[in-house]
């Protein structure tokens, strides 16, 4: 296992001479004895209180990342416009760039040779510009146009490629460096600031061969909009590191591009702060859909050089508080996973890195350390910090210097492997000689289905979720056909116009993660680091056939985008499923426009025909069908405004439903609320109905013993719904670590969950026993062990494990004494904006007045 390692520290968190001691001599070598696994800020179920803009959300809802350039030479000059100067932007304090600098800076480093291209990559959230700045040996046109042509030919033909001599001598390898994803972890736009300067002036004739054989693509910062106001979100209160499936930030999907068009073979994402510096490899359980043999050769191999460079630096534990670095796929046993694909070092494998790394900087200036150290101690550690990134960044480039071809074949070798369909390598000592400590613990391999069918017609439940799901699949560069003529496959027949994804094409990996079920990883691990269960399949609404086995002989056409799934019936009255986000959406235009919509006895819409011209336009912007009906509906249908206690996830699920949201708090409607300007309160957390005042108090009891409703989210919805004295149930938790895809039965005729998946998404599930009078069940967890996907064990007194939830109240509804609807969930149905498929749920509540 090599040498004893130091135990791994969360944060730096001492000042001034008061330095951390160094890890005493005895300390044991990682995976041969318990090691404390790292602390991961950020993990567990979502906390933050949403207060975004609605302007923030609008950006993210309407902006898609721009394709870069694929024509003419290198350099590519781009006069970039300055912001006005902020003193007030939060890295001025450690004595970094901020980012109204950042335009200057670039503008001038442009200007110091041949080397150096700025592109803007896209725009976040709060509307600032995303710098991709590449940095390479001069190019012509014509020399670019090449390069673009064998980088296609790696992925589209990749068995040619590993023979053609031109790519072997003539492919610049690509690298892509990615920094301050979160906004209050600075130091690798500096570090890289630093690097690209470097690089640009260089005169020596191991850069000039670097160059000449690479591109190096550096984003210069990720988020901009929290490395302005030092936070760890964007402009819209997200995680960005948590984006990469759902690709729901304007951010994640600028960094998902970059991946998509420029193919890097390495990959490096700076972040902090975790004392010794973390470099990844990572610990068990690892993605199932990689090729991980490729993947963890050349990862670890570029750790180590990382690890030589940025302990050569010179830090002692004695001298700075800098505790050597650490490799946990070595040193830990658990507890930093590469399970999910939503961090970006884990998604870029599918776009075709062969090493991808999350860096984490060992001294904090973050939070607490940010407010409460003097200002020389911050910027002594972050000028540590910008040298370790430094350090990690230069060893990269080194690597791929010196084993370039290596590099370019595994990345061939993982694309090949897909197109040929062929099975993975499991990972072992022989397999991936050089590499010690690999056991059977680190063996994580999955059977690619032969493909997966998005059907037409009646075997579809919804046509506008299928159109979502194969737009994205196309957005993450999944291909997608489009059936000309019926066909069967695996015993099923299905019509024209049904998508087909065949599993044997280069980007199998990224295709099976977002379409699979996903696995239960209950038993293999005690603890995750974040999410372990996803199924873009089971959750988004559309219905997803997989298919084993079997000949694929379909008749298709390449999908560039899903074909319109809009309809308007052309006689009679109208009626909108509000079975997806979209289609609420729509019924929120209609309403905020003045139509007169009734509700249907199946908790549909009633769209007077009159309206036929404004439901024509929603049916082509949103994509959403309204079909003839006979039916003339019940109670009217007004809009509703939502004064929503949630998370940042879930406020931006709820705007883009088009729900009008004020966000609110217990210090809000301490403050004092308008209470006439909302029509149901939404809680999930940071409002306590016992801290109000007693004049806040007074206002909510009135709001909910008048017109308004509550919908409830959670441990602390439900503990909400208690105080306040809403309905009578009793919630029971779950293991609060637990999250995952979990089976679900809806009740018949339910005006909350009917037409809903059978599936849902768990954060720290909750269920509801002991029902008041009048309390209805709306949904119940699947009988057996409801888990799917995912990790949910026992707590350790044994109890709040999936068996326990079987069978119980998932979604309970009723009405209080003082006359309030009330619906409480015990799932998370807006979880980071994901399940899209279940969103209606909670749409359906808050219009269930």
């Amino acid at each position: 296992m090599g040498l004893p390692r130091p135990l791994l520290i969360a944060t730096a968190a001492l000042a001034g001479a008061v330095l951390l001691a160094p890890a005493p001599a005895t300390a044991l070598p990682g995976r041969d004895g318990p090691q404390p696994h790292p602390v991961r800020e950020g993990g567990g179920r979502d906390a933050a209180v949403a207060k975004a803009p609605l302007s923030a959300a609008a950006n993210a809802l309407r902006t898609a990342a721009p394709e870069l350039a694929k024509s003419g030479g290198y350099p590519r000059r781009t006069v970039l416009d300055a912001p006005p100067v902020n003193p007030a932007d939060k890295s001025i304090k450690l004595g970094l760039e901020p980012y109204h600098a950042l335009a200057p800076r670039l503008n001038a480093l442009q200007k110091l040779g041949d080397r150096v291209s700025v592109e803007v990559a896209g725009h976040s959230a709060g509307g600032h510009e995303l710098y991709l700045v590449t940095v390479t040996a001069p190019e012509t046109s014509r020399q670019a146009r090449e390069q673009e042509r064998m980088r296609e030919l790696i992925e589209n033909s990749p068995a040619a490629a590993a023979k053609d001599k031109r790519v072997k001598s003539a492919y610049k390898t690509p690298v892509f460096i990615n920094n301050n994803i979160h906004g209050n972890e600075w130091e690798g736009t500096d570090a890289a600031l630093k690097l690209i300067e470097e690089l640009a002036k260089a005169k020596d004739g191991t850069t000039a061969d670097l160059l000449s054989r690479n591109r190096i693509y550096l984003n210069v910062t990720a988020n901009p909009d929290g490395r302005i106001a030092g936070t760890r979100a964007n402009a819209n209160g997200f995680d960005l590191n948590r984006d990469f499936i759902t690709g729901s930030q304007p951010e994640a999907r600028a960094i998902r591009q970059i991946a998509i068009d420029k193919q890097p073979a390495l990959m490096l994402d700076l972040h902090g702060y975790v004392n010794g510096t973390l470099i990844e490899p990572t610990t068990p359980p690892h993605g199932e859909n990689y090729e991980y043999d490729l993947f963890l050769k050349n990862s670890y191999a570029n750790a180590l050089g990382m690890e030589k460079a940025v302990n050569g630096l010179g830090y002692t534990p004695a001298k700075d508080g800098v505790q050597p670095a650490v490799i946990p796929f070595r040193d830990e046993k658990e507890g930093w996973d590469d399970w999910p694909p939503v961090f970006t070092p884990q998604y870029m494998p599918f776009q075709g890195a062969i090493a991808s790394h999350t860096i984490e900087f060992p001294m904090a200036v973050n939070n607490e350390e940010y407010d409460s150290l003097p200002v020389a101690e911050l910027r002594r550690r972050a000028a540590i910090n910008t040298a370790v990134a430094g350090a990690a960044m230069r060893a990269t480039l080194d690597y791929t210097r010196t084993h370039r071809t290596a590099v370019i074949a595994d990345q061939i070798e993982t694309f090949r492997r897909g197109a040929a369909g062929e099975a993975q390598r499991p990972v072992s000592e022989e397999t991936v000689p050089g590499v010690p400590g690999i056991g059977p613990e680190d063996v994580y391999t999955t059977t690619f289905p032969r493909a997966y069918v998005i059907p037409a017609g009646r075997g579809q439940r919804s046509a506008t979720a299928a159109a979502r799901l194969v737009d994205h699949l196309v957005a993450n560069d999944v291909r997608v056909e489009r059936a000309v003529l019926p066909f069967r496959l695996a015993g099923r027949s299905y019509p024209a116009g049904s998508y087909v994804v065949d599993m044997r094409q280069p980007k199998r990996g990224i295709a099976n993660v977002i379409l699979a079920e996903g696995r239960d990883i209950s038993a293999d691990v005690s603890t995750m680091y974040d999410i372990s269960g996803w199924s873009l399949g089971l959750l988004w609404g559309a219905t997803v056939d997989k298919a084993a086995k079997g000949k694929l002989h379909v008749v298709g056409r390449p999908v560039h985008a899903a074909a319109p799934a809009g309809y308007v019936a052309p006689f009679g009255e109208l009626r909108l499923r509000l079975d997806d986000p979209k289609e609420l959406a729509a019924l929120n235009s209609l309403l905020a426009q003045g139509v007169k919509v009734r509700r249907a006895t199946d908790g549909s819409a009633i769209v007077p025909g009159s309206a036929r011209g404004v439901a024509g336009v929603l049916a082509d912007r949103l994509g959403v069908a309204f079909l003839a009906t006979k039916e003339k509906g019940t109670g009217a249908l007004k809009r509703t405004r939502v004064a929503a206690a949630v998370t940042p996830g879930e406020l931006f699920a709820l705007r883009e439903m088009g729900f009008e949201v004020q966000p609110v708090s217990t210090a809000a409607l301490n403050a004092g609320f308008d209470w006439s300007k909302a029509d149901v309160l939404m809680v999930s957390g940071g409002l306590e109905y016992g801290r109000l005042t007693p004049a806040a108090r007074g206002a909510l009891d009135a709001f909910l013993g008048g017109d308004g409703g509550v919908v409830t989210l959670g441990s602390d919805g439900a503990a909400f719904n208690a105080d306040a004295g809403l309905i009578a149930v009793k919630p029971v938790a779950g293991n609060g670590d637990a999250n995952g895809v979990v089976r679900v039965a809806n009740a018949a005729g339910s005006p909350v969950t009917g037409g809903a998946p059978a599936h849902t998404f768990v954060y720290s599930p909750l269920w509801f026993t002991d029902l008041g009078p009048g309390v209805r069940v709306e949904q119940s967890y699947g009988p057996g062990n409801p888990l799917v996907a995912g990790h949910w064990r026992t707590t350790e007194d044994g109890k709040g494990g999936p068996k326990d939830a079987a069978g119980r109240a998932s979604i309970v509804s009723g009405t209080s004494a003082k006359g309030t609807p009330v619906v409480l969930f015990g799932t998370e149905p807006l979880f980071r904006d994901h399940p899209k498929g279940v969103f209606a749920q909670v749409g359906r509540a808050l219009i269930t007045r």
